[in-house]
């Protein structure tokens, strides 16, 4: 019995177009939880009116991703789920399409975690981009890269493969990887939660999937603003700093010097032309302050928080 996970904070009415399309993919409402994070733009209102049959986790803050994830996740395994599927209130999926996923992670026991090929969504043409294929480690620019992003979606994309970890946008996750590796580690707050999963559960000995066969729409990064933003860089750049202090070594540690840290002077002048000055200079306070063993608050977030956003 799968169950799905989605958390909210302050998502407006894209909540209700993934609602809907949970509910097409192949989880009646009352098998979702969904988590709002101190949401002050009526969407949690819109949500219980338009489904009232949803399992519902009110927090009075912003916890954060992972940690409202993680409420949900518990209580979804406490009705009995099999597994769960974390999907971001931003991502839609097509019919039927966690019946598929759940196929895949029957096929074989040791499929622990999964996920499908993420798109942007379709353009005028009806073309879609790739946002992820899945994502490799790199240990270079935010230490891993999403596999195939921005390019034209095709064949190359709808593989299935292991891989190192899946996009937690939609991650189907097998009960027994939750209850012997653990939850998403909510210091992370956004970013780098589901790649440190991933590598547990490989660390583990599950498998981890990326389910080409299968896609769902994404419109990235919109609770920070979305793209290149001084939000987003700035919790890549603190968070970076704890994942290295724990799977790092001095190799790692040196790429990720040499690749991300050393280029932040250039992408700032060229952010300069482009707009994009402010996200370098919080990429790099991020790293200082992850450095100085800072974690990422929801007040530093705030708008007007910082000089930076």
């Amino acid at each position: 019995m799968i169950f799905a996970v989605v958390v909210n904070w302050d998502g407006g009415e894209q909540n209700l177009a993934c609602l809907a399309s949970v509910e097409d993919a192949g989880i009646p409402a009352e098998r979702v939880v969904f988590v709002d994070n101190g949401s002050a733009d009526g969407s949690l209102e819109k949500v219980q009116a338009q489904y009232p049959e949803l399992r519902v986790h009110a927090n009075d803050t912003n916890l954060g991703f992972g940690a409202g994830a993680n409420q949900g996740a518990k209580l979804a395994l406490e009705a009995g789920a099999s597994a769960v599927f974390f999907v971001n209130n931003d991502v839609t999926l097509p019919v039927g399409s966690v019946t598929r996923l759940t196929e895949h992670m029957l096929s074989d026991p040791k499929i622990g975690v999964l996920g499908p090929r993420v798109l942007y969504p379709a353009d005028i043409d009806g073309k879609s981009r790739v946002w992820c294929a899945g994502g490799s480690m790199t240990w270079r620019q935010n230490l891993s890269t999403l596999r195939g992003h921005g390019t034209l979606d095709g064949p190359r994309f709808q593989t299935v493969e292991d891989i190192d970890y899946v996009a937690g946008c939609a991650m189907l996750v097998r009960r027994e990887v939750l209850e012997s590796v653990g939850y998403f580690e909510d210091a992370y707050f956004a970013y780098m939660e589901d790649v440190d999963l991933c590598l547990r559960a490989s660390m583990a000995g599950w498998r981890v999937l990326h389910a080409g066969d299968v896609a769902c729409y994404h419109a990235p990064s919109s609770a920070t603003g979305g793209g290149y933003n001084p939000r987003r860089k700035y919790m890549q750049g603190v968070n970076s700093i704890h994942f290295l202090r724990t799977y790092g070594g001095a190799r790692e540690w040196l790429r990720f010097v040499v690749f991300d840290v050393l280029t932040l002077p250039l992408l700032w002048l060229a952010g300069l032309f482009q707009g994009r000055a402010k996200a370098a200079i919080a990429k790099g306070v991020g790293i200082v302050h992850g450095l100085r063993g800072r974690r990422v608050q929801a007040e530093q977030l705030a708008p007007g928080a910082s000089w930076l956003w």
